[in-house]
């Protein structure tokens, strides 16, 4: 676990699904250790949590961390073969993420009340989380020394501690800017440990995933919008507007910090109104094309 630099969240939903196999263990009534279970075991396993009435996405979840307990296994010469190889995880339906569009995204900005305390800051959180498409947990671990205003980029710290090179704006800049000298400055206290994050609370502490995920939903509902938004639509709605205007899905993997396009790839789902408008325009065998003579 420690090699991969997973972040304690990670390593708790690890040992969670693990917990899981040895709750299986013990009701099943099976006299071994993990180390001497047998692919038959994990099989019988797999069943188990489906019978739970589990949703997919968790019997994946925790297929995945078994798998990632057995490798880990392997790695240390615990065991000579791994019995999780060939255990299968449920097949996931590919859902569309929700989004914001640009009219409802600019509507929240113009109906922030600046006036309030931070207003700033929650102005400027906004504005990064739209220009760069970061996850919440990137947001509030920015640092002011990975921001870089004159050459138009910020330095971002994603999953596994993989860095990469994400472009700002120019409005975020700017919003980024003004907070800087505002609100920030005022602060009467700056924790040590957090001298060095951009964004901070009124105690001069950085700010927690769910802090953020309150002031969004307030904004939301401030807007008058009747979604289900959270820190991570504006990460959708980045991708989803940068793929509608033409960005090489390359590009928007590297900007998203995906380990595989094949994740970036659920994106290219914008744009099926208008392939299926152009196919009924177009294609010879589509019913609303008309032909001389027909």
């Amino acid at each position: 676990m420690l090699e991969k630099s997973l972040s304690a969240h990670s390593i708790e939903a690890y040992i969670r699904d693990v917990g899981k196999l040895m709750e299986f263990v013990f009701l099943k009534k099976i006299d071994l250790p993990p180390a001497q279970l047998q692919d038959t075991h994990l099989t019988e396993f797999v069943y188990y949590i489906n019978d739970l009435g589990l949703e997919p996405k968790s019997q994946a979840r925790i297929i995945s961390g078994v798998r990632a307990f057995y490798r880990y296994m392997l790695m240390e010469d615990l065991i000579i073969q791994d019995p999780s190889e060939w255990m299968e995880s449920p097949k996931l339906k590919r859902t569309l993420p929700d989004t914001l569009s640009y009219e409802e995204i600019d509507l929240i900005f113009k109906t922030m009340d600046m006036s309030l305390p931070h207003a700033q800051r929650n102005r400027a959180m906004l504005e990064v989380l739209y220009a760069c498409g970061l996850r919440v947990s990137e947001l509030i671990t920015l640092k002011i020394s990975d921001y870089f205003p004159d050459e138009g980029f910020i330095k971002v710290t994603g999953k596994n501690n993989k860095e990469r090179l994400v472009p700002i704006g120019q409005s975020a800049i700017k919003h980024i800017e003004l907070y800087l000298e505002t609100e920030r400055k005022a602060l009467p206290v700056i924790h040590s440990d957090a001298r060095d994050i951009l964004f901070l609370n009124r105690r001069g502490k950085g700010l927690t995933r769910v802090m953020v995920f309150t002031l969004i939903k307030g904004f939301v509902h401030y807007a008058g919008i009747q979604k289900n938004v959270s820190p991570h639509t504006f990460r959708h709605s980045f991708a989803t507007h940068l793929v509608e205007g033409g960005a090489d899905l390359r590009a928007v993997q590297e900007m998203l910090g995906h380990e595989s396009i094949l994740t970036t790839e659920i994106y290219t789902h914008v744009d099926r109104t208008y392939l299926r408008e152009t196919i009924h325009k177009y294609h010879p065998l589509s019913e609303k094309r008309q032909y001389p003579g027909s």
